[in-house]
């Protein structure tokens, strides 16, 4: 059911009895309802992967594992899993997307798991800690190293400025000098 509403400039004119014709809106009044308002249905969500399928994967063990593919190929893994039990894993995954990924996969039926992955950036640096954040704000700089304020700078970091004078870093180590790196603008 479509509600249409009278206009306001019509009923104004309707109700001190002038001719509505000489105030007919420039454009055509929404018809489409209201079913395409964000405010009724909300904003959609972000899509949380790039990649989703199903692989049977024999000599992967437990029920879930999650896992980082690298530029160069390799795969790093915080669960103990026998050598090259991922390889069908990231084979499905990289049908359709090529290294840096950060992959989940879950056991749906015996041999059969659902696997996930979606795009990240790797950057090579430096730095002392497991997790980076740099926040930029009109060139106010702020570090913190494992949730604690330090003073210096991680050059891998500042390279973001492309995002302009205000943004936040966000780095986890990955393997030694790899980390896993997610910028957004503020």
């Amino acid at each position: 059911m479509i509600f249409r509403r009278e206009p306001i400039h019509k009923k104004l004119a309707r109700q001190a009895r002038l001719d509505a014709e000489t105030a007919e809106p420039a454009v055509e009044p929404e018809t489409r309802g209201l079913w395409g308002m964000g405010s009724l249905h909300g904003v959609q969500r972000p899509r949380r992967w790039d990649v989703v399928g199903s692989v049977e994967a024999p000599e992967l063990t437990g029920d879930e594992v999650r896992f980082v593919a690298l530029p160069n190929g390799d795969v790093v893994v915080d669960e103990d899993v026998p050598e090259d039990a991922l390889s069908p894993l990231a084979d499905a995954i990289e049908e359709t997307l090529q290294p840096p990924y950060r992959g989940e996969a879950v056991r749906r039926d015996g041999e059969i798991w659902a696997v996930a992955a979606r795009r990240i950036d790797v950057a090579e640096a430096e730095a002392p800690g497991d997790e980076l954040e740099l926040v930029v704000n009109q060139g106010e700089r702020a570090l913190t190293v494992d949730g604690e304020r330090s003073f210096g700078s991680v050059a891998e970091l500042e390279r973001w400025d492309r995002l302009g004078d205000s943004y936040v870093v966000r780095a986890r180590r990955l393997d030694g000098r790899l980390w896993e790196v997610e910028a957004n603008p503020l």
